[in-house]
């Protein structure tokens, strides 16, 4: 049954992975705690989705949660509830979810690293009206190849690309789920690509939702040099 009318009120944010590409920063403060200008892109995150009407948000956390914990507190100062699952050992991305009690019917995921303008409450929204499992929000990324590519046919090159620019639909690391894919989820450590994959072969195809504005992810530190010269740039795309 559709819930078009309906507004997505919890979401996931996962921050508990330790950083390694972001070494040997990431041994003092974790990569959703980075400053982006003066405020860790992990409240930037957190300040949009209480803007966009959720009301609970549950952090996933594993390494230096504790200071996570000391710097969000229990959400108050962000006019929204946060608790916390701590996971022992790294699960993977989408085994947390099966360790969260009190899920709602629908809800939000995302990674705790990432800086975009997307609003989260259409694209709670378009999931509903979807009525689907699962919806990803996609960006459309080039990627320069830095060689000469020549498509063969029968022995002989059919086409030759100078360093051509290929263009891919990514993931954004921002999802809305259905409740009932929990059950595809196995115990031990497993990954969203994974549920995917799973979701594909029961017919359950995810939805995608098309985004065209800002996004960037903290995963290296020139990523991160980026996300921060674009939020002191413009700040009020991020935190009205």
């Amino acid at each position: 049954m559709k819930q078009a009318l309906q507004h997505i009120r919890q979401a996931v944010i996962l921050a508990g992975g330790e950083g390694r590409r972001l070494l040997p920063y990431s041994r003092v403060l974790p990569k959703s705690l980075w400053p982006v200008g003066d405020v860790p892109i992990v409240e930037i995150l957190i300040r949009q989705l209480a803007r966009a009407g959720i009301k609970e948000v549950i952090m996933a956390v594993g390494y230096q949660a504790e200071l996570i914990r000391i710097i969000l507190g229990d959400g108050s100062q962000f006019g929204i509830k946060i608790r916390y699952v701590h996971e022992k050992k790294p699960l993977g991305t989408a085994a947390p979810l099966k360790r969260i009690t009190r899920l709602d019917r629908h809800f939000l995921v995302l990674n705790g690293d990432l800086l975009t303008d997307l609003p989260f409450r259409i694209f709670g929204r378009t999931h509903l009206k979807n009525d689907s499992y699962a919806t990803v929000a996609v960006f459309n990324r080039s990627v320069k190849i830095d060689f000469g590519v020549v498509e063969i046919e029968d022995d002989v090159i059919d086409q030759y690309l100078e360093k051509p620019s290929l263009r891919y639909s990514v993931s954004m690391g921002i999802y809305a789920f259905d409740r009932e894919i929990l059950r595809y989820i196995p115990n031990g450590r497993f990954d969203f690509p994974d549920l995917v994959d799973i979701l594909i072969v029961r017919g359950r195809n995810p939805s995608v939702y098309r985004f065209k504005g800002h996004w960037l992810d903290i995963g290296r530190p020139d990523d991160w040099e980026r996300a921060d010269r674009l939020f002191r740039r413009q700040p009020r795309l991020f935190l009205r």
